[in-house]
């Protein structure tokens, strides 16, 4: 059984009132392009063809970044409604496939355990279409479904045509449909154009019905799955419901959530058993965090790695890895390449960037450590900075060890102090330090021996 899939991405989205293609508007971290390929994508045998039209290129590119050659893309030039958009697919999966599954970009909320649904029904009734609905009181512009006395269903009607009686029907399509393929593309050819001057995808229930072939509706028991976009409100509507989802599933694998509501977990995260995550905390884009963390409260996340037993508390870190039984914070700030190894300690107000902190390293409050290379069991002192940058170029400091750098202590770069050594509070260290070393002062001198 071969399946292909079309996603529908080329509306101009004018009720967004945005420069930024409606496509690409983001849910969760991700445009909704991305969430919406992301449920049909492993269930279609051919690459899946997106039809783009409005801001094309920028939809096409922010697609191909993430799937490269496994995605497709039709241009639908004209803005001719939907039957026209899945039109535009035919050149390139006309006669390639049994089936096609047809999904809008713009609903991001259908997962993939519904679309696996919607085929097994098709396949197993021997329908030549299978269409989606859900009951609810909110129209969101969705068509409404229309069934006979009997149950059967017989049209869809869009909301812009639908008689005042046809408004009150609760019953919305969704838009997501399985076609027997060759039945899809000949009638696609026969679509007649609504008062609008558009070719609806939805007038093919009415044709089915016509032709007396089997067709049914997959009534999809969650809601949420019917959240479409077309305004602002439809887009925080959407991120709310995800951000829910998400969160719950993780509620369910084994992750404390003190106040759920006010926190975000992206998409792509990963969370470890038994950590506990507390109010107003986001984590963001690829983070993953071990199992028995405390993360939060107020702390933000992005594309980090955290180990076990670690606690982090009011504190940002992007694209920073730490080892396990790692503490910080409150109001710590690990930058890209901060790299924090096992039992490593950060105080109030500490940075990091692209630094490594060896393991048991104690890194006192108000300090600023860049582009350094921290021995193991290092103490550094509170107010110790690196002077890394001379205003042209950023050098690194290198520090052995078990060495003691007193508080308030400024590490001129291009520096290294050896194993075992120590630095005064104040001192301004513009040389290398040997090993077993005590200096001191401005600038730093090492201790005078006595005779």
């Amino acid at each position: 059984m071969t399946i292909a899939s079309v996603v529908l991405a080329a509306g101009m989205g004018t009720r967004m009132k945005s420069r930024t293609p409606k496509m690409l508007h983001q849910i969760l971290g991700k445009p909704m392009v991305l969430h919406s390929l992301s449920s049909v994508i492993g269930f279609s045998t051919l690459p899946p063809v997106v039809v783009v039209g409005h801001g094309s290129e920028e939809v096409t590119r922010v697609v191909s970044d993430t799937y490269g050659d496994g995605v497709n893309f039709a241009l639908q030039e004209e803005q001719w409604g939907t039957g026209h958009a899945v039109l535009s697919a035919a050149p390139m999966l006309a006669g390639k496939s049994n089936l096609v599954l047809v999904t809008f970009a713009d609903m991001p909320m259908l997962r993939p355990e519904t679309i696996s649904e919607i085929i097994k029904l098709h396949q197993e009734s021997g329908n030549t279409l299978t269409m989606t609905s859900v009951i609810g009181d909110v129209p969101r512009g969705f068509g409404r479904v229309l069934r006979d006395e009997t149950g059967k269903v017989t049209a869809i009607v869009e909301e812009a045509v639908a008689t005042p009686e046809q408004l009150k029907i609760r019953e919305y399509n969704i838009s997501a449909y399985c076609f027997d393929a060759d039945w899809l593309w000949e009638n696609l050819k026969n679509l007649k154009k609504s008062p609008k001057g558009e070719y609806y995808l939805t007038d093919l229930v009415e044709a089915a019905v016509t032709q007396g072939k089997k067709l049914d509706a997959l009534v999809v028991q969650d809601p949420t799955e019917g959240l479409g976009i077309n305004t602002r409100i439809d887009l925080a509507d959407c991120e709310t419901a995800l951000r829910r989802r998400v969160i719950r599933q993780w509620m369910l694998d084994g992750v404390t959530f003190l106040d759920p509501e006010s926190c975000t977990v992206e998409s792509d995260v990963v969370l470890g058993q038994d950590t506990v995550i507390l109010p107003n905390t986001h984590l963001r884009g690829s983070t993953q965090i071990g199992e028995n963390c405390c993360i939060g409260p107020d702390t933000t996340l992005t594309d980090t790695t955290v180990g076990n037993d670690c606690m982090i508390t009011y504190s940002v870190a992007e694209k920073a890895n730490l080892g396990n039984h790692v503490s910080m914070g409150p109001f710590c700030h690990l930058r890209k390449g901060a790299v924090l190894l096992d039992h490593v300690h950060m105080g109030n107000f500490g940075e990091v960037k692209d630094s490594v902190l060896a393991e048991g390293v104690k890194m006192g409050h108000f300090s600023y450590i860049g582009n350094a290379k921290i021995g193991k069991n290092v103490n550094i002192g509170a107010g110790t900075i690196t002077c890394n940058y001379d205003g042209i170029l950023k050098h690194a400091t290198e520090i052995g060890e078990n060495t003691f750098i007193g508080s308030d202590t400024m590490l001129v770069a291009p520096l290294k102090i050896g194993k075992n050594a120590r630095t005064g509070a104040g001192s301004v260290v513009t040389r290398d330090v040997p090993d077993d070393t005590l200096v001191y002062g401005v600038p730093a001198h090492p201790k005078e021996r006595k005779e």
